[in-house]
């Protein structure tokens, strides 16, 4: 076998390795799961001592907050009796109460963890010596028409971090590429050949895929098929994902140690972010999301989830229980699933292998999209795969915490339309309440009068309390940092810190009604039929022209005028009551465009302001990952100018299409065929070029006796 194509073989040759893309192929079944079958889940052999006491605590401490809040909210509005309308109110507050009183019950348990220096529920050291690895692993970096510089950037900083380990024999490097864009997929391949002759490494592999079926899952299922065979593990990081090679021996070691572990998903953390809108983001993910991440492992246990990327995952359980089969009917619910790790966790935790966090592990990094817009867009595409998640709900054999990890996604995004109806219903009881004569008596006999009363002063206290228990896991882990002077100093000080906290509360606060009416549209699109199809993430800029803010922001700013307008007709403690909902969206069209802003971001780190510790003080394979982004060179050169300066890129691009799928006689692709006609009519490369279309384009480059075409051709 030429040493180039197998996977074990180590000498290192630059020319070899600017020919074959990939390593020889070791199949693995992977049989399409039925939803409709299935035991039930069985247990897993290993699970944390109390287990079920911890879980029997979080839900009897957050229907203890409920059952008080609703008995306040009931005597709020009902001293002698419930009109319609404020049933309604009740209603939905105990729903969206439940919601918070839920995440509050684990934020306060991350607190009391953190503060112990406790973790999940597996016990992963984050420090001490590393420990060797016995079987062979892959880390794996799906791509959809990213910047590839960038990408193959953050693929070498993994790589060299790997290397400092020690233990780099145990690991090869894929780039699992499902590119639609020509221009990007042979830029890709360029970056690839160069990146294999700057390590001199064979254990790096690429491979594009024509068909992007399934998207994500699809593109990590073939791999599976086609080479999981070699593998004890798979890491999964996306496209903008770093993992320092300390984190990756550690759980891939996990792995090969725990025998009952299908998955172990990590804590990535956001970092790069410039933008006011990143920043946010970067901010509080970073001070918040360690403690309420250990808050959630030390009762998920065994039935964690998984996030789709930083994360290792069994190879023999992954091919075994985790191949997604498509659900019935047609888009947006049926077809392929989108929010697809939820459910290839719960597939295999149903068949007994144990889904668990590792939060103390920090050495996993991602980014963030740069603006409300780009981060709207991203999230409709989510909701679109949690609401899809109503179906698997029913999926036989499933372990309730999976059922219960479906419900919480599916609720993260109904709360927005329900928050919505509460506050609109509000504001109809005092307009009926200020408009409409209330009729004392009722039809019926009675000696006494109705009188319509609510309790102002319990209203406020209530309304305190709630927004208390939204606020109060930001001073705990604001607590948690004082008690840590590392951390402390990483967030610039305690002071700054303090007022970072105020920041990224009064600004979220502003962002929360937008976001409230993006994620309502979200839901509404979706459950009316409209399909979010798979568009490109922005990494970068996130300004927009003013012509498009009005398009996204102006029926904003119109529902906040409305709703201002309708609260001041009713008095002005009302209107100053829901001022924070009101200003947020009257200056949704400014707010957008601020937020999106790296100068305003960047100023703000000037003054300390949301500042995390990865840029006071940031980790090796940060700075390395960034410093070869700047280096590398730009994908700006056109396809004509990089195969006529490449031979080897010619060439290599040639030995990597594989074989055509057969097809019936008859069955043509239309868009090769134009794609050669147009190129028999042209006088030269440039000229072909020119006169194809993406898809075009895309097709005779697939197409072996297409493309060696192409380079017979001339340069005008």
């Amino acid at each position: 076998m030429d040493a180039v194509t197998n996977p074990k073989a180590r000498p290192h040759s630059s020319a070899a390795t600017a020919v074959n893309f990939l390593p020889a192929e070791s199949p693995i079944a992977m049989p399409a799961q039925d939803l409709r079958r299935g035991a039930k889940a069985p247990p897993v052999a290993v699970k944390p001592a109390g287990l079920a006491l911890r879980r029997a605590f979080v839900f009897l401490a957050t229907t203890a907050m409920t059952v008080f809040g609703a008995d306040q909210m009931y005597q709020v509005l009902a001293v002698t009796s419930l009109t319609t309308l404020e049933a309604v109110v009740l209603v939905l507050f105990v729903v969206l109460f439940a919601w918070v009183a839920f995440s509050f019950v684990s934020a306060l348990i991350g607190f009391v963890l953190s503060l112990l220096g406790k973790d999940g529920a597996l016990d992963i050291e984050a420090d001490g010596p590393l420990p060797d690895l016995a079987a062979r692993h892959a880390l794996l970096v799906p791509t959809y028409n990213e910047t590839p510089s960038r990408l193959f950037a953050r693929l070498q900083a993994t790589y060299e971090s790997v290397v400092e380990t020690g233990r780099l024999a145990q690991f090869d490097f894929f780039v699992l590429s499902d590119t639609t864009d020509p221009d990007i997929w042979i830029h890709e391949e360029a970056q690839f050949l160069a990146m294999r002759e700057r390590t001199q490494c064979r254990q790096i592999f690429y491979r594009h895929r024509r068909e992007n079926t399934a998207r994500k899952a699809g593109n990590i299922g073939e791999w599976v098929e086609r080479f999981g065979g070699h593998y004890e593990s798979m890491v999964i990081l996306d496209a903008d994902s770093l993992m320092t090679g300390d984190i990756i021996v550690r759980i891939t070691s996990a792995i090969e140690r725990n025998a009952h572990v299908g998955l172990i998903q990590t804590l990535p953390i956001i970092v790069n972010a410039r933008s006011l809108f990143g920043r946010l983001q970067q901010f509080a993910g970073r001070l918040y999301g360690p403690m309420l991440a250990r808050g959630i492992a030390w009762w998920f246990g065994t039935e964690s989830n998984y996030w789709g990327h930083n994360a290792a995952i069994r190879v023999k359980a992954f091919a075994a229980h985790a191949s997604l089969p498509l659900l019935k009917g047609r888009k947006p619910f049926g077809g392929h699933i989108l929010s697809h790790d939820f459910v290839e966790a719960a597939l295999m935790r149903r068949a007994g292998w144990a889904i668990v966090m590792a939060p103390g592990l920090l050495g996993g990094y991602e980014e963030t999209p740069p603006s409300m817009t780009e981060y709207a867009a991203r999230d409709r595409r989510w909701c679109q795969g949690n609401m899809q998640h109503w179906k698997v709900l029913r999926a036989r054999g499933l372990h309730w915490m999976s059922r219960l990890h479906f419900m919480t996604g599916i609720g993260s995004y109904l709360t927005a339309p329900l928050w919505l109806v509460f506050l609109v219903t509000g504001i109809l009881i005092s307009l009926q309440a200020h408009f409409i004569r209330p009729e004392y008596f009722s039809k019926g006999y009675s000696l006494f009068p109705q009188w319509p009363e609510e309790d102002p002063i319990r209203a406020a206290w209530v309304f305190g309390a709630t927004m208390g228990i939204l606020i109060a896991p930001k001073i705990l882990a604001y607590i948690v940092l004082l008690f840590n002077g590392t951390e402390r100093r990483g967030f610039g000080g305690a002071i700054a810190a303090f007022f970072s906290i105020v920041v990224e509360i009064l600004v979220s606060a502003l962002i929360a009604p937008v976001m409230m009416l993006f994620q309502s549209q979200a839901v509404a699109g979706v459950l009316l039929g409209s399909d979010a199809g798979w568009q490109v993430q922005r990494r970068d800029d996130g300004s927009l022209p003013f012509s498009e803010l009005l398009r996204r922001y102006g029926r904003m700013t119109l529902i906040g005028v409305l709703l201002g307008a309708a609260a001041f007709a009713v008095s002005l403690s009302l209107f100053l009551w829901m001022t924070p909902v009101i200003v947020g969206l009257v200056l949704a069209m400014p707010l957008a465009a601020i937020t999106a802003r790296s100068d305003v971001g960047l100023a703000l780190r000037g003054m300390r302001l949301l500042m995390v510790p990865e840029e006071r003080d940031p980790p090796t394979i940060l700075r390395r990952a960034n410093e070869l982004s700047e280096s590398l060179p730009c994908d700006d050169a056109k396809i004509g100018d990089l195969f006529r300066g490449s031979d080897a890129l010619r060439q290599a691009h040639l030995r990597a299409l594989e074989p055509l799928a057969p097809r019936k006689r008859g069955d043509v692709n239309a868009d090769l065929v134009l794609a050669k006609a147009k190129m028999a009519e042209a006088e030269s490369l440039d000229e072909t070029l020119a006169l194809l279309t993406v898809k075009e384009k895309r097709a005779l480059l697939s197409d072996r006796n297409g493309f060696e075409q192409l380079m017979e051709m001339k340069a005008a």
